[in-house]
Order: C-alpha cells, then structure tokens, then sequence
C-alpha cells in the first residue's frame, strides 16, 4: 500500500499528548500523511519512560512516535507558550492528555482556540473524561482495566482477576480517538465546523467491552466462553488454540483426537451441554493433545478444517511464511537502536520514519511558528527550549 495517499495529507496536527493513548491516535494521523508537532517537556514525553530505556527512547515510545517533529519547550515560559499559541493557530488538529483544566490554565483549551479558528477538531484524551466526581483522579492502563471490569472478565479458570500485560486500554483509547477526529474531519467537510471530542480511557474501554457487559446484563452475571471447547491445550511440546463453534466442529476435533464417542454422548451432545460440562470436557481433551506435538497436531486439525492455531511466541510470528507472504510487519532501521519490527496498519500507508528524539525539531519547527534564530537561541540558553543541536 505505498502508493496510496494518505488522508490526512496537508494537515496539521498540534500533539500535546503523552504515555501512549494520544500518542497512538496522532500516530495514525501521522501514518495518513498529516504533520505531527509533538509538543512535549524538556525532559521529553514520560511515554520515553516506559520499560526499558535505550538512550531517551523506549518500545512504546518508537511505537506510538514515528514519523513525528519534536518540539520540546517549557509551556510556563510566556514567551515559548506564545509560539506554541502561534502554532495552534495554524492546526487542523490539537490533541491533548492533560489533566482537565491545564490547557486552559495555559490559553490552549478548545474554548480559546475555537474561537479564532472555528474549523479546529480538538481531542482531549483523559483517564475518566472531562466532568464527573472522578475528573481529577491520576490514570494508568491497569487502573482502567481494574475499574472497567475487564480484569474480572478476563479471570483465570480459578477466578483471579488478570491484568492484560499489554497497555490495550491505552491503545484502543487511541484508536477510537484517532477514529473520531476522523469523524469530525468529515463533518467538517460537510457543516464547516470543527468540534471538540471527549476521550476517555473509561469511555473507551467500555465501548470495547459492550457485548460482554450486554451479556454479563442477560445472563446475570455470568460471563464465560461462548462456546466449548475453546482456548489453548497443553501438547507434548507446547501448547495448541482450538475452537469449535458447531456442533460438526466439535464432532470432526473429536475424530482428529481419535474421541469419536464424545459427541454422541449426553453431557456433550450440544453446545449449551459442552458449555455446563466444559470442565469435564477440557479434561479429557488435555489427555488427548498431551500425545502429540504442537505442530503435528496443526496439521491434522488444519486438514480436517478445524480452526486451529499453534501458540506462538514473537518470534515464531516474526518466522511465519504467510506472515512473510502477506508483508505483514517490515524492518524499520531507527538511528538509536538499529533495527525494530513494525507491524502495518491496515488501511494506513507504510511509515518507513523513525521516533524523533527529544526536542530534534525545535529550530525549524520555532521558525516556522514566526521566531528568528535569535530569539530561538535566547530561549534555548534561557532553558525555554531544548534542541539536540544546541546541545551539541
């Protein structure tokens, strides 16, 4: 998909965001062609701390980072949050994760750059939304997941609730918040007006969550697989995902395992009896993989068409034909720690540019915002601004 254009090509977005949620959402923006200024502290976004550093830079933060110009800058100083007033003026978008009321405490909320550019699409990305008795409380990912209900839904077979190791909170957040400026850019193009979005790490992990906590409603409480069997089973070697929709499904996994008596029996005759003796079930189905290894047992399942996956690490990923068939991720070469993998986004064009170190793009994009080099030294000597540049 390289030749494609992208949709928010000539747009510029104004990126006040940090951690991961924003910085996803204006990383799409980026992926589709728009200017990305990342507005971010001297020390740089708290997103570059994340795990494990490499030299002002981590996973998360190349992830959620490419393709985009780093103005690092002291928001306190009047003089830097000026130009950066300056440059808000210029944005198709601003997309901001400050607590409610900083951006305003800063002359940069919706209400006072609307006011001069009524076609602005401004996002706010926040823990739990911009009103509410809970508006103040600090936010992580984990905390959502806690709060929305996930970790209970996501309980292991003994009832522990488990934290996702992932930050999906974040990173769906991001993506419903992406998904809405680019809502609002097409209401634009039809009433001539921007609009304010409200996206909260709650309200999106909610949105995420409606069918279970619809089904958690309709059955009381009561929200377990769909269907049974389904998951992954130990092997000899390893460990193997089957799921069995159906009842001639369940019926051709049982010939595989050579259990061609289950299906005829009372207890695992439908779906709803699989579901009431899925331990019963699984029990038996864990005596029977245990008798083979992982890949054999995916190449009888996959011939007698039974969905199957073997379980894989990253690197299996990473070694799988279709997946090497299909360019499913590429080798980004990044200037700090050589060579990343970096998955495609469907429907977005490839981004071959790497995560900008803090405050890179200072200089140029300061010039741009209508300061001369003077003033742009005097800043930075006055410790308003960080430029890799002048550090050197």
């Amino acid at each position: 998909m390289t030749d494609m254009e992208g949709a928010f090509s000539g747009m510029r977005v104004l990126d006040f965001t940090a951690g991961v949620a924003g910085p996803h959402a204006t990383q799409l923006m980026a992926m589709h062609g728009a200017e990305v200024i990342k507005v971010e502290p001297l020390a740089g976004d708290w997103g570059r701390t994340l795990g494990r550093m490499y030299d002002g830079h981590t996973a998360h933060s190349i992830a959620f980072n490419r393709g985009k110009k780093s103005l690092a800058i002291n928001l306190k100083n009047p003089e830097a949050r000026a130009a950066v007033r300056d440059l808000a003026s210029t944005a198709d978008i601003v997309a901001e994760a400050f607590r409610p009321g900083v951006m305003g405490r800063f002359g940069l909320s919706w209400e006072d750059l609307s006011r001069d550019n009524p076609e602005l699409i401004y996002l706010s990305i926040s823990g739990f939304g911009q009103q509410g008795p809970y508006v103040d409380r600090p936010v992580t990912d984990a905390v959502i997941q806690a709060f929305s209900g996930w970790m209970t839904m996501n309980a292991s077979s003994e009832g522990v609730p488990q934290r996702a190791r992932m930050v999906a909170m974040d990173v769906m957040t991001g993506l419903y918040g992406c998904n809405a400026v680019a809502m609002a850019m097409v209401a634009r193009l039809r009433f001539g007006r921007g609009r304010w979005i409200d996206c909260s790490l709650m309200q999106s992990a909610a949105a995420f969550q409606t069918p279970k906590m619809i089904e958690y409603h309709l059955q009381k409480g009561e929200t377990g697989n769909l269907y049974a069997p389904v998951g992954a089973f130990p092997t000899r070697d390893g460990q193997i995902n089957i799921t069995t929709m159906r009842d001639d499904h369940f019926a051709t996994l049982c010939g595989v395992l050579g259990l061609d008596d289950l299906p005829g029996q009372a207890r695992f005759r439908t779906a709803v009896d699989r579901l009431e003796h899925e331990n019963e079930l699984n029990a038996l189905l864990i005596e029977a993989f245990a008798k083979r290894d992982s890949r054999d047992w995916a190449v009888r399942l996959s011939e007698a068409d039974v969905m199957n996956s073997v379980v894989n690490s990253y690197a299996d990923y990473f070694a799988d034909p279709h997946v090497s068939a299909v360019g499913s991720f590429e080798w980004l070469d990044h200037p700090v720690v050589g060579q990343v993998p970096v998955p495609a986004v469907p429907g977005a064009p490839r981004l071959s540019a790497a995560s900008p170190e803090v405050g890179q793009h200072s200089t140029d994009v300061l010039k741009d915002a209508g300061l001369t080099e003077s003033d742009i030294a005097r800043l930075i000597g006055e410790g308003a601004v960080a430029a890799p540049e002048a550090a050197g």
